[in-house]
């Protein structure tokens, strides 16, 4: 039986305590193409469209494919720029019709200006568009805030597993299979979830998660379960459904689903300290700095200034206090400086310039620190893989390798996370022949990192993204969930 699927992409993390707004010279700068005009070399956050397409077209099925627009994560995106690409995709929606089913990648943490749950207020014109009986499935990302206008629009809604996320192609075939098995009358989908009452950040690289992770997928396919994900929850939105969650889809058993849900919610909540980083200040990390003397490098992950989670990437505190301890044989990306990379290009590779780096974009970014530098590599219109994984590519713009005191200093023009080695590689700098070398990133760095580091501290320097929730000023988001109060379910 021929079928028709319409499938599209929208989305942004938002940092709704970031002063950054997300307009459309960031999706631009990012992701924005339509009609699948980006070619054979799509971009990271169109890969569950590429998967969909070719899932699709092996069934013989008809696709129309909308909007792939994502933003690098930042503030709230502007109301008219949200309301431009929703009613675009309902405006597509309705020219493809009839449809069997609409599968959408999305992010789960986009705030705009007018709707603090953005993405669901698509979900829900979706379905008012398309009536009760298409099929809606949605991908998300794990840091997702994710609420009843989701679960009760929705047919699936499945989630990254892994952080780092090298799953997005798997999920969006999970996706496709829970979607087209629905279509074949092969399954009856329906959702449970539960609430954890937890704010936390859950790498799946290491205990406890990432046993709970092999377990979550060795319950689906089983017993009437197609789907376990965890929703992790983005905390640096203050919305009313940020927090994290468990959401299990069932063959038809609502109470089977919801029950599940429960029992790997409480498992989920009972380890929850656990499972948090070992977060290390910064003058703690500069004194391991100093002394490493591995023959691999000691890797610094400067969480608090990650593009990915909508930081500026131009804070200057872990490179200043480099600087005044002596480090050197090191290297630090990714600074956001368009200036300074300006500059480099005006000079060219070999000279040396005084420059002001860093520290524009407010308190969170430290103070601009003014270097004598020489100028190692340049590089027009770059792009680097999406963590070890290789399964994605982001732009990155145009990209200079500057060195002070002994500390090469990437530096960028389109605000992006250091989410792999291409980071340095791309400018002729070996991160693996380095003493000391610093991501700018929380945890997408480590795929590709970890394998090159005698050990990784993760830094909890000042920053837009300082990983103390408690110290965040929030009004929206549910103030009943740990570490706000110590035991919220007992």
């Amino acid at each position: 039986m021929t079928r028709r699927i319409f499938t599209a992409t929208l989305g942004t993390e938002t940092n709704t305590f970031s002063s950054l707004p997300t307009g459309m010279k960031m999706f631009e700068d990012t992701c924005l193409y339509r009609n699948a005009s980006y070619g054979d070399k799509p971009p990271m956050f169109g890969a569950p469209l590429v998967v969909w397409r070719r899932r699709a077209e092996e069934r013989g099925w008809d696709v129309v494919e909308g909007l792939c627009a994502f933003a690098m994560p930042a503030g709230k995106t502007v109301a008219r720029v949200y309301r431009q690409f929703r009613d675009e995709i309902l405006a597509d929606i309705k020219a493809a019709m009839p449809v069997d089913a609409v599968l959408l990648s999305l992010h789960g943490a986009m705030v705009a200006e007018e709707h603090d749950d953005a993405e669901g207020q698509l979900i829900e014109a979706v379905r008012k568009l398309v009536g009760p009986d298409v099929a809606i499935g949605v991908e998300l990302d794990l840091h997702a805030n994710v609420g009843k206008r989701m679960l009760e629009n929705a047919t699936v809604i499945v989630l990254f597993k892994e952080y780092p996320h090298i799953d997005i192609p798997e999920r969006a075939e999970e996706v496709f299979t829970l979607i087209a098995d629905h279509l074949d009358g092969k399954t009856k989908p329906v959702m449970g979830w539960f609430d954890c009452k937890t704010i936390g950040v859950f790498h799946t690289t290491r205990p406890p998660m990432r046993g709970f992770v092999d377990r979550m997928a060795a319950l689906e396919g089983k017993d009437g379960i197609l789907s376990v994900s965890a929703i992790h929850g983005f905390p640096w939105a203050d919305v009313p459904d940020m927090g994290s969650k468990m959401l299990v889809v069932a063959d038809g058993d609502r109470a089977k689903a919801t029950a599940l849900a429960e029992k790997l919610g409480r498992e989920f909540y009972g380890f929850r300290e656990e499972a948090q980083p070992a977060y290390t200040s910064l003058d703690q990390a500069m004194a391991r700095a100093a002394s490493h003397n591995q023959p691999k490098p000691l890797v610094l992950a400067d969480v608090s200034d990650n593009a990915g989670g909508g930081a500026a990437s131009d804070s200057t505190f872990v490179l200043e206090a480099m600087l005044k301890k002596g480090i050197s044989d090191a290297a630090i990306g990714m600074f956001w400086d368009p200036m300074a990379v300006r500059v480099a290009f005006e000079v060219g590779v070999g000279a040396e310039t005084d420059i002001r780096l860093g520290g524009k974009l407010g308190a969170s970014s430290g103070q601009p620190l003014d270097l004598r530098v020489k100028v190692l590599a340049l590089l027009e219109d770059a792009t680097v893989q999406f963590g070890g994984a290789r399964k994605g590519h982001q732009k990155v713009g145009d990209m200079a390798a500057l060195e002070a005191d002994g500390i090469v200093i990437v530096v960028n023009t389109l605000r992006t996370q250091c989410s792999s080695a291409d980071c340095f590689t791309n400018l002729g700098i070996d991160p693996a022949s380095k003493k000391v070398v610093v991501v700018k990133s929380m945890q997408h760095f480590h795929a590709a990192y970890a394998p090159l580091a005698s050990d990784v501290l993760y830094v909890a320097a000042p920053g837009a993204l300082m990983p103390d929730f408690t110290k965040l000023d929030y009004k929206k988001a549910p103030r009943d969930q740990w570490p706000l109060v110590p035991a919220p379910l007992g």
